[in-house]
């Protein structure tokens, strides 16, 4: 069931959403060559306690960390620990928290000093994917466009769209109704509506879409050993337009 929210609700999910940009904003100035993952992960985790807010993602079936810190051809779900990032590095970095029990949900890859031009042309397709699938959900029109928009600027650029996983609605918690593709034909999927929540994560490999599950049972990696990008905005249907919920 898809939950509406209310323009009460919606300032709720505001807070939520602006303790997440202004912590993704502070980790992606710490990635640097030599930092650890755990140190990430703890940086986010006192600063989500500073601002009053509660980690999404840690204790959530069982996930051990704030964030997921997945590097390379890690694509998501990454488990934060001993890891030093080095130069030629990318770190995808997915963030939730929790306020007033409303969440909000992002996610940034960032660059480890100097990084290979392709790897480099991944992130910034995989952005723009993800803005233009935001610019897309309008209201009256099917979540399929969406999802439709994104792969087809990811595929014209070479690159490979994740099947297995997808974005979803977000609220009260943090995976509501209705699954978000990043994939799949513009006349499937529910219409967009006034007071929905969503949060877009388009998630990209350089080469083939294939993932597979790595030992821990949590970290997610490509198949292929390709490189992999993810970004993610929670976003609100408004009837002005999509409004973007973990932005400053």
């Amino acid at each position: 069931m898809i939950i509406i929210k209310s323009k009460k609700e919606l300032e709720s999910m505001r807070q939520a959403g602006l303790v997440v940009a202004d912590a993704l904003e502070r980790l992606a100035g710490l990635v640097k060559p030599g930092i650890t993952t755990a140190a990430l992960d703890r940086f986010a985790e006192e600063y989500l306690a500073q601002r009053g807010a509660k980690p999404s993602f840690k204790g959530y079936n069982g996930f051990p960390a704030s964030i997921c810190a997945s590097v390379n051809e890690e694509v998501v779900h990454g488990i934060p620990g001993k890891r030093r990032l080095k130069e030629g590095d990318i770190i995808s970095i997915d963030l939730g928290a929790i306020v007033d029990g409303w969440h909000g949900d992002a996610a940034i890859t960032v660059p480890v000093g100097e990084v290979d031009p392709e790897i480099m042309r991944l992130l910034k397709v995989t952005e723009e994917s993800l803005y233009l699938g935001i610019e897309a959900a309008k209201p009256g029109v099917r979540l399929g466009v969406v999802s439709n928009t994104i792969q087809k600027h990811v595929e014209k650029a070479g690159f490979s769209v994740v099947r297995q996983y997808v974005g979803h609605g977000i609220g009260r918690q943090m995976h509501e109704d209705p699954p978000v593709p990043n994939f799949g034909r513009p006349d499937r999927g529910p219409l967009l509506a006034e007071g929905m929540t969503i949060a877009i994560e388009p998630m990209v490999n350089a080469g083939g879409y294939e993932v597979l599950v790595a030992p821990d049972n949590w970290t997610v990696v490509t198949k292929d050993g390709s490189y992999s990008a993810h970004f993610e905005h929670t976003i609100a249907i408004t009837g002005n337009g999509p409004e973007i919920l973990t932005r400053k």
